[in-house]
């Protein structure tokens, strides 16, 4: 029986995570909304903060991302919690054991491990993996460094069936954040969480764009957002300060917020910084 007890939580730690900013974010939301969309889920703080309201929508709530195994261990999540539990088991934090699981998708049987096996993979990796990070090289193969943690808390069981729970009552797919215009209607709200315009965006964009996130696809995003306005859908978007994109939304409401820099290779670097929040209400 899946767990009736305890909130849900993000089973997965995601950079750029909104865990620390919910208190900004939930006071912004719109009184009431219809449905819910989030086309760029991550580790899903927002969606699970809201677990009790989005029980009470009239619509099911939606939502997604381009990120194909961040996607599947969703699905996993959803479909086959106690499978997923199982396999999550048999996996021990060290580092001969990270790199063997790491090289999975080296070999190509890769393509014959299960859909569970590959969602194990990815909590196991994100939870032992140096800072959460999710990176791949150009071969899409993960090249996350081990994190040396002594004791992580890989996966907690209430957890993963809270989560599992309130799943059931979601769509959930894999795809660009436009997929959803087919779906959103009039008093919907759509949160956008994209990867963030580096403050240097002239110099920066050309290592961003192995997020498969360029420059194009923040002026993409945007007529995205006109395009939601139009159709009377509330959205809301999380970004960057830098200068691009109080120009591409100048015509929407602008809130500047305090949000705590975790990657940082230099300690000093880390701290508290400007992000915006960007509303059509």
């Amino acid at each position: 029986m899946l767990n009736q007890t305890i909130a849900p939580q993000p089973f997965i730690k995601w950079v750029g995570g909104k865990r620390q900013l919910l208190a900004e974010l939930s006071s912004r939301l719109p009184p009431s909304f219809n449905g819910y969309f989030e086309p760029f889920v991550g580790g899903g703080a927002l969606f699970w903060y809201l677990h009790a309201r989005l029980k009470g929508l009239d619509y099911t709530p939606c939502i997604g991302d381009f990120n194909e195994e961040l996607i599947n261990t969703y699905q996993m999540v959803k479909k086959q919690p106690h499978q997923l539990i199982d396999c999550l088991k048999q996996f021990k934090n060290t580092e001969q054991f990270y790199y063997q699981v790491r090289a999975w998708d080296r070999c190509p049987s890769y393509e014959q491990r299960t859909d569970v096996e590959r969602a194990a993979r990815f909590i196991f990796l994100n939870k032992t993996g140096f800072n959460g990070l999710y990176r791949v090289n150009q071969n899409n193969q993960n090249n996350v460094p081990y994190g040396h943690y002594k004791n992580p808390t890989i996966f907690e069981v209430d957890n993963l069936l809270a989560c599992s729970q309130l799943l059931q009552h979601t769509t959930i797919y894999q795809g660009e954040f436009d997929a959803i215009l087919a779906k959103v209607q009039k008093g919907d709200l759509v949160y956008l969480d994209p990867p963030y315009v580096p403050i240097n965006a002239t110099s920066s964009f050309t290592g961003y764009t192995s997020t498969g996130f360029d420059l194009s696809m923040q002026y993409r995003l945007r007529d995205f957002c006109h395009q939601l306005n139009e159709m009377g859908v509330h959205f809301m978007l999380s970004n960057s300060a830098a200068a691009l994109v109080y120009e591409l939304y100048s015509a929407y409401h602008i809130d500047e917020v305090l949000a705590g820099r975790a990657i940082n290779a230099d300690g000093a670097g880390r701290g508290k910084i400007t992000e915006l929040i960007i509303r059509n209400y």
